[in-house]
Parts: C-alpha cells; sequence; structure tokens
C-alpha cells in the first residue's frame, strides 16, 4: 500500500518507520518546507493527516478532492466536522478521524466509562481530569482530555458539562479540566475522584509514539476500501 504522509514531523517519522515495518511504502511527505497543496502530485492509496489544528481541514478538503482515503490525528479542528462529514457525503469520499489512536487510551476510555457509571452512585467523590503534554502541543485541552471529559459527563449526573480551569475546584455542576505544558514529558492523561477521606486515580502515560503511529498504520490498512466518516470505535471493539 502506498501511503502518503501530511505532517512529517516527530509524529510523520514515527508513522513512516511503523508503515515500512509493515511492508507499506511511502510515496509522499508533506511538510512545512514541502506543504501539500493545490498544486502537490500525489500517488498514493491513503493518506495519514499529523499536522496542526489550522492545517487540518484544509488538508482533508484536498485529499477529499483527490478522492484520496485520509486518516486524521491532528486535533483541535472538530468544530468543523459537521461541514467536512457532508463533504465526505457529497464526494464520496474515506475518512477516519480520532483524537487519540493508542490501543491503550481507548481501554483508558473504557474504564473511564464504567469508572464514571461506579462514581456516580458516590457523590461525595468530586472529578477532575488533568492533561499533561510537551510544550510543542499547540491544543489546550488535548483531544484525548476532550474525549474523556466529554465519556466522564456520559455517565454522571452531577456534572452537566466540563470547563478548562488552571482549579481543580470548580462550582458543583462543572467537570474541571486541567492542561498542563512541560517540556519533554510524556503525553499523560489522569482522571480523579477525591473525596475528604481519599482518592482514586484512573492513568493513561505514553512511553513514546509508537503505540499511536501503530494505531494510525492500522486505521490506514482499513480504510482503504471504505466510504463514509469513521472513527477507532468502528475499528476497536472491546465488548
Amino acid at each position: 500500500m502506498k501511503i502518503a504522509i501530511i505532517g512529517y514531523g516527530k509524529m510523520g517519522k514515527e508513522i513512516e518507520a511503523i508503515a515500512l515495518e509493515r511492508g507499506h511504502t511511502i510515496s509522499n511527505t508533506f511538510s512545512s518546507n514541502a506543504p501539500f497543496n493545490e498544486q502537490s502530485k500525489i500517488d498514493a492509496d491513503v493518506a495519514i493527516e499529523f499536522s496542526t489544528p489550522g492545517l487540518a481541514t484544509k488538508h482533508i478538503n484536498l485529499c477529499l478532492d483527490h478522492q484520496l482515503p485520509v486518516v486524521v490525528g491532528t486535533t483541535g479542528w472538530l468544530e468543523h466536522l459537521t461541514e467536512i462529514e457532508a463533504e465526505v457525503s457529497s464526494k464520496k469520499g474515506s475518512l477516519l478521524h480520532a483524537s487519540n489512536f493508542s490501543l491503550g487510551v481507548h481501554l483508558f476510555w473504557r474504564m473511564t466509562e464504567q469508572l464514571s457509571e461506579l462514581m456516580n452512585q458516590n457523590k461525595e467523590y468530586k472529578a477532575s481530569i488533568t492533561e499533561t503534554h510537551h510544550t510543542e502541543k499547540k491544543d489546550q485541552p488535548s483531544g484525548t482530555a476532550i474525549t474523556t471529559a466529554d465519556l466522564l459527563l456520559k455517565n454522571q449526573e452531577v456534572y452537566k458539562k466540563w470547563m478548562l480551569s488552571e482549579s481543580q475546584t470548580l462550582e458543583n455542576s462543572i467537570l474541571p479540566v486541567t492542561s498542563k505544558r512541560i517540556p519533554d514529558v510524556p503525553g499523560t492523561h489522569e482522571v480523579t475522584y477525591k473525596s475528604d477521606i481519599d482518592q482514586i486515580s484512573l492513568i493513561h502515560e505514553a512511553k513514546n509514539r509508537k503505540g499511536f503511529a501503530l494505531g494510525a498504520v492500522i486505521a490506514a490498512e482499513w480504510l482503504t476500501d471504505k466510504k463514509g466518516t469513521f472513527t477507532m470505535s468502528d475499528i476497536i471493539n472491546f465488548t
């Protein structure tokens, strides 16, 4: 399979290494020095996009114009999802997007759902979410943290919405999400429930980028013969 990588930074290079290990060919790489635009010539079976929030929708639309299936790992653009889904439908395109491609994170999300359902019966505990990433990550909070918050809210009667906050103590109906940017740290997401007498935490820490890269390549392999808009939930089934 020929893969085009859009966003050839650290993540793009990790995707390249995993793709080559799995017997694929890298046909194109695009970066700030060689941007993907209307004049770009591309010869690929699928594209994997890990760039920046401000470029993601442009790249997706260009892939749709090329009738090129695209896997998107960039976060921070989902306010445009409805219009992108309409474009995918009208152009009979193929899009798979995820805030995180790691199998471990999807297990973390499943445990977040189960824990939030259990803790809904124990209202003396107050919930909070903390995410920590390296300083190069642009969006705050991370897409993974947003998904985590949304999953927690599904099973909690107390919390009506989440809010980005430096404080982990907000009014009772608001779930606080704290975002930290620290040089050279692994991506870490923590769900915490605190009471006056104890604390319960659920933590996912990414040791490296390999898990994300492998998930993205597996998603690309899965997407090539599909039409429509998909997420990692369409691939991963823990039932």
